[in-house]
Formats: structure tokens, sequence, C-alpha cells
């Protein structure tokens, strides 16, 4: 039963001509599918809908082949085939009472056009002002004639977008893209109607949205995203030019670090007080995100006025069923966001997103996978599985769920594996959500017993009686320096100056007072080593072959505020280096481009360059076919980083894959090769 404060959460609100159901607002975010995946997109955006969403918005669209992100996965809305393909989405979100929402897009100097070639259209002549993509060429500085064009090309686009049956269409006025050149006044040189004065700077952005409500005249809602920030005044006077003129506003704040900050760095609720000012300033509802977990926090921000719906994306990737549960008082069961932005990573990579906290991200159209619901099997099996970490913990889950009766045996007091211990180290604590909510619904589940403090032997799994097991043993950091810039190691290594990553996480004592951490792994944990053996007392230098550290953290949008970090901390940071020989008292260097050598002076070499896959129990098991097979065991499977260490989110996609696959014989081509492929006429 829903819980009287969060009553406010469902009352329906008008939007302009159209009325949402609920106070919940999934707003645009990427998805990595876009036009080429149209049947995932629509799949994945239903769940959203059914889990009670209000609104369901797409990512950004483009109206014109202009603006092309390629090859960044974007939806469009050029032609009558966009037009099908996006009426699959407002079709599936429509059969459960949510309204759809299409972003309209126009690139500007932000883009190249990649894909279609032609040159894109910004306001200066200059390189690409996206700076975390290099590419070269620069885009033609817009005309009169080009404003006129682009004007009929987004009229043209909402035209398409009610023919999509969409009933809230976007005019998207902030992240860099075109729009936000013509706010900036540094960007914004122009002389005539559309530059100088803030009146002339908000002109086309008034036209477009006064454009796009003449177009769609009360068969949907417009709604304006816009950027208001404490720190920039002027925002709000450009805010307050246009403040009751869309049906809508969808408000974020200025630092893109900020509204898509990882947990690491920036907390619930974070763009709360710049919202509220720009509320104060118009009668039409506002949405903003703010990655909102909690349903009071939700809840009170309504009642103080801040803001009028609750806007999400990250929540709503991690527990497409957050609406629901809310209203059904199942607050325990919400899948909450860590903020780890393994989603927004997977989108930069061309590829669908997917989720640390829900393995179906993304599988919902190629797997058929949902959320809430795995089906029961038709003949529930006794099933071991060995390790409580993440990949553990979810086989353990999805099994229990689908009827089997399950051991789970873990060797330590403590269950969580690498995600218990993660998350003591610095800015991970969010990640222990990870190891909480599937030992929340692990302990609803009458059929699963639990064994801590359980280490097992080959003879003790053939003594339980089980018909499957998994091994979700986990990996362990190796001591050499094997990796992707080394195919031998080191050279030569003095073993009483190498200490293991696992000795950190373990919280061991580190001898001696400088480390040196060599960081060939490129994502968060070697800058979180440095970081908390700083706060140990440590001397620390981190050195990485890369140009920069925590290189994969550039698509989890950490890399800037984790080096800030480090240089804040003290670490001393050495980059274009590898580490060939590890002597006592000192690390041997060489330059990756000219093989220079240097030396540093240290106590200790933490290698941090691969995992070893910790499979003494898996190696003894099947070393003797027979003996399992006579003891009943039809099947033993490793999963998890036990199988392909890797991010905690390809760990818990392995426990719930091997749960779901459990006792099949499959076909790896046929169930996980399926892919959308376009029609073709000859």
């Amino acid at each position: 039963m829903r819980n009287p404060r969060h009553d406010i959460l469902f009352e329906p609100i008008q939007l302009g001509p159209v009325t949402a159901k609920n106070r919940f607002y999934q707003v645009p975010h990427c998805t990595g599918m876009g036009w080429r995946r149209p049947k995932t997109l629509a799949a994945m955006r239903e769940v959203k809908a059914e889990g009670g969403w209000g609104v369901v918005n797409t990512e950004y669209c483009s109206i014109h082949p202009t603006s092309d992100n390629d090859a960044f996965p974007f939806c469009a809305l050029w032609d009558q085939e966009d037009i099908a393909a996006h009426h699959l989405m407002t079709s599936a979100v429509h059969n459960h009472g949510a309204l759809a929402g299409v972003e309209l897009w126009i690139g500007g100097g932000m883009v190249v056009n990649l894909g279609t070639r032609i040159p894109a259209l910004g306001l200066r002549n200059r390189p690409q002002t996206d700076f975390t993509v290099l590419n070269p060429g620069q885009n033609r500085q817009i005309d009169k004639q080009d404003i006129r064009n682009i004007r009929e090309w987004h009229r043209n686009a909402a035209k398409r977008a009610l023919e999509a049956e969409f009933d809230i269409v976007y005019v998207y006025a902030t992240h860099g893209y075109l729009l936000s050149e013509f706010l900036n006044p540094e960007t914004n040189t122009r002389s005539d109607e559309y530059g100088g004065s803030l009146e002339n700077r908000v002109r086309l952005i008034r036209e477009l949205i006064e454009e796009t409500k003449e177009i769609v005249d009360g068969k949907a809602a417009v709604a304006t995203r816009f950027s208001v920030g404490l720190e920039d005044a002027e925002s709000y006077d450009a805010f307050g030019l246009l403040s009751d003129l869309p049906d809508v506003w969808d408000l974020t704040v200025p630092d893109y670090n900020v509204e898509m900050g990882n947990s690491r760095f920036i907390k619930e609720a974070a763009l709360t007080n710049s919202v509220e000012k720009a509320r104060a300033m118009t009668s039409k509802p506002v949405v903003a995100v703010g990655r909102f977990t909690s349903p009071d926090t939700m809840a009170r921000l309504l009642k103080e006025g801040v803001q009028d719906m609750i806007g999400a994306a990250r929540p709503s990737i991690a527990d497409p069923f957050i609406p629901n549960k809310i209203d059904a008082g199942q607050i325990e069961d919400i899948r909450e966001c860590i903020g780890c932005n393994v989603c927004y990573a997977h989108d930069s990579l061309g590829v669908p997103i997917r989720c640390t906290q829900n393995p179906t991200m993304g599988e919902e159209w190629r797997l058929g996978w949902h959320p809430e619901k795995v089906k029961r099997t038709p003949k529930a099996e006794k099933v071991l599985v060995v390790g409580a970490g993440p990949a553990g913990l979810e086989a353990t889950r999805v099994l229990g769920q689908m009827g089997h009766s399950v051991l789970l045996a873990e060797a330590d007091r403590t269950l969580g594996g690498r995600v218990t211990r993660e998350a003591k180290l610095p800015g991970l604590a969010e990640w222990a959500r990870v190891r909480d909510w599937r030992l929340t619904q692990i302990d609803k589940l009458t059929t699963v017993e639990v064994f801590p403090q359980s280490p097992m032997t080959a003879d003790s799994v053939l003594e339980l009686g089980v018909s499957r097991v998994l091994i979700a043993t986990g990996a362990k950091w190796a001591k050499d320096a094997v990796g992707r810039h080394s195919d031998i190691g080191f050279t030569q290594t003095d073993p009483t100056m190498i200490v293991t990553g696992d000795k950190i996480l373990d919280g061991s004592k580190i001898n001696g007072k400088k480390i040196v951490i060599y960081d060939d792994d490129h994502y968060y944990f070697g800058s979180i080593c440095a970081l908390e053996l700083r706060k140990r007392g440590h001397e620390v230098v981190l050195i990485t072959p890369a140009g920069r550290v925590c290189g994969w953290g550039a698509y989890t949008d950490e890399q800037e505020a984790s080096t800030h970090a480090l240089i804040k901390a003290g670490v001393e940071i050495i980059t274009n280096k590898t580490i060939d020989t590890v002597a006592s008292g000192r690390a041997e260097l060489s330059c990756v481009f000219s093989n220079t050598p240097s030396t540093i002076a240290c106590d200790a070499v933490v290698p941090l360059t691969r995992k070893i896959p910790v499979t003494d129990l898996y190696d003894d098991l099947i070393s003797n076919k027979n003996r399992y097979t006579e003891a009943g065991i039809q099947s033993i499977t490793r999963i998890g980083d036990a199988e392909a260490p890797s991010i905690i989110a390809a760990a818990i996609h392995s426990g719930y894959r091997a749960a779901i696959d459990l006792g099949q014989d499959i076909d790896l081509a046929q169930r996980y090769g399926r892919r959308e492929h376009p029609a073709t006429t000859c």
C-alpha cells in the first residue's frame, strides 16, 4: 500500500493540451539504440511505461541530415521511415497510459556530420566543439537563409512528430548544441537581430517555441529543455524572457558534469537550488533530474514547489518500475541507481546502454528479458552457487525466483565479494546498493539458503546432491604487469616490492612510505587506490602508459573529476610511461614513444594490469568428469569474474544470463546473435 507521504507523486498534471497521469517523467536520455535499432528502442521504452512512468521520451532526435552525430547513436525524424520507426515506440508507450515525447535536436557546432558528410551548421567557423572527440574539419557559419531553413526543418520535424503520435514535442536549447550557441554571448558574435542583446540571442528559441506550438495546435504539448545556474545570472534573465511560453520546462544546469556527474563526486538532488530559483519565475510546470532514488526526496521537492515533476534518466534505467513500486509501497524493492554511468558509457561506445543494477536493460527486445518478470522453470533443480559476489548474488536471486532450490556458499563472513570491498573505498559507498538490493530480494525467497563462512572443496560440492553448480569465485589482481601494454610483464621483479590491488581492497597495511601504482587498467580503480593510499598517509605516484589517467572514465564522466581529485590529494601523476623492472627501492620506466628510460625511487609497486580468475575449485571439479557425473551433477559453469574479469555490470549480466540459461542446450549464435536488420529491396 502506498505511503500517504507519496500521494503527491501520483497526482495528474496538465501539460498544455495533454495530461500526464502522474509526476514521473522519464526525460530524454541516450540509449545507444537510436535510428539503427528502433525495435530495441521501442521495447526498452515500453518497459518504462509499463513500470508506471507518466511520460516517456526519446533521446535526442535530429530534425534534418545537417544534424548528424554519427558514430554516436541518435534518433531522427527526417522522413516517413523515421515516422514508422518512432510509431513503434509511441504505440508501445501509449499501451500503458503514458505520454510519449520527442526531443527535436539541432546539432550546430557540436557535430561534424560524419554520416551524411554535409557541412555542419554552427554560429562560427571553428572545429567541432565537442572536445571529447577530435574529428578534423569545421562547421560552416550559418547565414540568414540557414536560419530560415532551420526553422522550416524544425516545423517539418514537428509535423512528423504528430504523425508518429507523440504527445510532447521538444525545443532543445541546451547541452552545447546550436540553440545554446545562440544564447552564449561568447559564441554568438552576430550583429543582426539574432545576436548582441539577450533579447536577440533568445530570438531563435522563441521563434521555434512559437512555431512548434502553432504546428502542434493543441494536439501535443511543447516542452523546452533549458539550462539555468546560480553561477550564471544571465541564464535566469534568458529564462525570464521565455518563462511562460512553452507548456512545460525541462530544466538542467549549465555544467553537464553536475547534471550527469558520477556518484563518486555528485550526489542526489544536485540541481535543486538552481531549479528552484527558475521555478519561481514561471507559471508553467517544471521538470528536472537529480538522480532521484528516494521517494521521500521526490515528494518533498514537489511539496516545497522546487519542481512539478520528477525527472529521471539513470534511475529509470536502473529500475524502470520505480513509480509502480512506490505506488505499491514496495520501497525496499526499488533497484537504486548507483551513479556509475556505465549506461552513458556504452552509448558513447555506440552500443545499447546497459546497467550495473539492471542486467535486463537493453535486452528487452533482443533476448526478451524483463526487469520484474522471470519465467518459472518447468523443472525445479537443486543448484549450488559458490561465491556471493555480484555474479553469484544475481544468479542466486534469479534462480530462486524461477523456482529452483538454491544453495549459496560464500567463503567469507560477509557477502558481496568485490562490491563490498570496493564500496569501502573513497567515493564508492553507493555501490553497496548492488549487494544490498540483491540480499533484500534473496531474503524473500523460501527456496534459497545462504551459507556464509563456507569455503567449498571438490569433495564438499560432490556431497551436496546438487544437479547444477555455478562457480562465482571471482578474480584476483595479478602480481605481474601482463596487460594492454606488455605481453611478458615486468622483465625483472623483486617480489618483496610487489603489492597487489587486493591488499588495498582488503584494508591490509602497506609497508613503505612511497608507493607507486602502475595503472594499465585505465578505469576507476587505479585512481581510487591512489586516493585511498593518500588517505592512509602514503606518498603516491600514479604511473600510466596512457596520456591521461582513468582513460575509460572519460566514458563514465569521471576522468576530469578523478584527475582533479588526484591533484588535490597530492598524488604525483606520470603519463606515457611503462614500468619494465621493479627492483629493491626503485622502479625502472620507459617512455611509450621513445623508449627513453628513467628511474623512480619507491618502497612498493602496485601493478593494476589484469586480473586472474580464481578457478581452483572449478578446475578440481572438471578434472574428473566421471566423478561429478556419478554424484548427479549435470553441469559446472563459471560465471562473472571467474569466467572473464570485467566491470561489475558484466558480472551481474553474467549471473542473470547463467540463471536464465540453466539446463538449456544453448546455441550462442542463435540466442545471442539476434540483431535488427533493415529491410532491403532490390
